[in-house]
């Protein structure tokens, strides 16, 4: 299926060479907003002639810019993770502050099916719940698609989940996606993308996806970051016409389905029937909530951009109506979405889960990371979003379904979901409110002037022409550090770092902050870099280099002399010099992601060149 949208849109529909021009449909800038419409503008973008382009704020809770103590370029109250009025006057919509999460949100309110959009939030992935494909791209490849409307992508790869069953009661798409972690689904994307040296896409199908609502399906549909893929996309069928109508955008709808006989490379089965509650625990691991049975709760946050649908919510009000929360627990409410809040307000379901001692909190992006309403030292936090990339330092959190949690609130503890007597029957309102508010548009005749603003300079792109000594930084410890370290930039060629990273979340959460450390930072250095990842540190000029899971640890306090460019081998390992011995280090970039390290940057060409 993601080969279809692609072939649809790119100059050359067999999907052929190492990097292919494909047209984009949607533009979503959700995690550095400004970062990436100042690539446009450098670009040369006048006004964007794609079908969106979005920008949502996503920082509710504002606070002074530079807090004492906080964490260089984590925060999302940073200029760079605002939006700008300026934006409107180049074929921008914004999404304001309060209006839900991004994934949320567009899923309700833009995605549509067979379509291709970019972005810089990998948690959007959960647009694949109605067929939508979405990629995360570097700052510069977003500035060429909104001035130019296409970007150079790796031909994907596809491993299709076939589901089977039906899911018992008490059991929802949360334990869904938990199980497929829990069967090393990972490790089949892993064996795929090594094969291939390319981004893997999850395609679900089978007789029980169609089964699924769309709202269930973006909840499994987000797992994909999580397990190194690229993206992951549903079949578009007569549940995605549903939830469009419900949506007033009906026209907006486009069937996609496999082909009979698609090749794929791998195929992983589930039986949906076969699957319990489960939860992810504070170590990162998938258990059955009997395990952890009677651990006391000290937060709960039902909500969140990627776990909890509106039959899920509209569940744990009914489980916990006339019930009130323990005296050392508190209930934090995150509705995903403005519509979802009225909705549960007008049906009275919120005002049961407020009697039940519910705080209704701001749908701010901080909440994922536990930067604001962190779990409380000592005490154990379950929640229903997915959480950032793990890593020395944050908050850890334990991650269930509506039902477990509802059933922790009930308690105070940690238990089976099936211990309520009866499972309850939702029924979701199919009228939904669809007033976008929240969403501003362009005015005709409105003063242009009124909506300048600044936009942020960017800074000269660190280029990577002769060799590099580099200083081996452990990403685990090293992603946590002040300015003072990971902000100071290189002089002739050394002074640089390179970051180990041992793990695939060290991985996806030293490229979340990739653009505001690569003035420093030059390459990283881990067993498994994906390809999707490999192009977003290319795309600021950060070498992405493979090394040896048994060579890992002899790296680490070490000094890499790496060479030119142009003296790596092509596709093979290179022997780099470390210390008196030599390491085998592979250069995982290919064509003009190469192009793009060496300038350290990956804004577009002037029209006509090409890469």
């Amino acid at each position: 299926m993601a080969q279809k949208i692609l072939a649809g849109r790119a100059t050359d529909p067999t999907l052929g060479g190492e990097l292919v021009e494909v047209k984009v449909d949607q533009i979503v800038l959700a995690h550095a907003p400004m970062r990436a419409f100042a690539e446009a503008l450098q670009a040369g973008l006048k006004k964007t002639s794609v079908e969106v382009a979005i920008a949502y704020d996503g920082a509710c809770v504002t606070e002074a810019p530079f807090a004492p103590g906080g964490e260089a370029g984590e925060s999302r109250d940073a200029p760079s993770s605002r939006v700008s009025f300026d934006m409107l006057g180049h074929g921008i919509v914004l999404g304001r502050a309060g209006i839900g999460y991004p994934s949320v949100v567009h899923l309700e309110r833009f995605a549509s099916p067979a379509r291709l959009c970019v972005t810089d939030e990998p948690r959007l992935a959960g647009v694949g719940g109605i067929g939508m494909l979405s990629l995360v791209v570097s700052p510069g490849q977003l500035g060429q698609a909104l001035s130019q409307g296409a970007v150079w992508l790796r031909p994907p790869r596809s491993i299709q989940v076939v589901l089977s069953g039906r899911m018992r009661p008490f059991v929802c798409a949360r334990d869904v996606a938990l199980e497929l972690v829990r069967r090393g689904l990972d490790a089949v994307v892993r064996r795929v993308e090594a094969e291939h040296a390319a981004p893997v896409i999850l395609e679900f199908a089978g007789p029980s996806a169609r089964l699924l609502s769309v709202g269930e399906r973006a909840v499994m549909a987000a797992l994909a970051p999580q397990l190194g893929a690229a993206a992951a996309v549903f079949v578009s069928d007569e549940r995605s016409e549903v939830f469009l109508r419900d949506q007033r955008r009906s026209k907006a709808h486009r069937a996609l389905a496999p082909d009979a006989g698609a090749p794929c490379d791998d195929v992983v089965n589930l039986d949906l029937s076969a699957v319990d509650p489960l939860l992810l625990d504070e170590a990162g691991q998938v258990r059955p909530v009997r395990e952890l049975a009677g651990k006391p709760v000290t937060q709960v946050i039902l909500g969140g951009d990627s776990g909890a649908t509106l039959r899920d919510l509209f569940a744990a009000a009914a489980l916990l109506k006339s019930k009130r929360v323990p005296p050392r627990l508190d209930l934090l409410l995150a509705i995903p979405s403005r519509q979802m809040l009225e909705v549960l307000a007008g049906s009275g379901a919120l005002t049961d889960l407020i009697a039940t001692g519910a705080r209704l909190i701001e749908p701010d992006a901080r909440v994922m990371s536990g930067q604001i309403y962190p779990p409380s030292p000592g005490g154990l936090s379950v929640r229903t979003c997915d959480p950032e990339p793990r890593g020395s330092g944050g908050a850890p959190f334990v991650v269930a379904s509506a039902e477990t949690v509802a059933y922790a609130v009930a308690t105070g503890e940690i238990g089976d979901p099936r211990t309520f007597k009866r499972p309850v029957r939702v029924t979701v309102p199919r009228a939904l409110p669809t007033d976008d508010v929240l969403i501003v548009r362009e005015r005709r005749g409105s003063d242009p002037a009124a909506k300048k603003s600044a936009v942020p300079a960017l800074a000269p792109p660190a280029a990577w022409k002769g060799s590099q000594t580099l200083e081996v930084v452990d990403g685990a410890s090293s992603l946590y550090l002040g300015s003072q370290y990971l902000g100071r930039p290189q002089q002739n060629g050394h002074g640089g770092l390179a970051v180990l990273c041992g793990t695939l979340d060290e991985v996806r959460r030293l490229a979340l902050r990739a653009p505001d450390v690569a003035e420093s930072v030059r390459a990283v250095v881990a067993p498994f870099i994906p390809s999707g990842i490999v192009a977003i540190f290319s795309g600021v000029g950060i070498a992405a280099l493979q090394v040896e899971p048994g060579a890992v640890k002899g790296l680490r306090g070490q000094k890499l002399l790496l060479p030119a460019p142009a003296q790596w081998s092509e596709g093979g390992a290179t022997a780099v010099g470390m210390g008196p011995a030599k390491v085998g280090l592979k250069w995982l970039a290919l064509g003009a992601e190469r192009a793009w390290t060496s300038a350290g940057t990956a804004r577009p060409a002037p029209k006509g060149a090409r890469p």
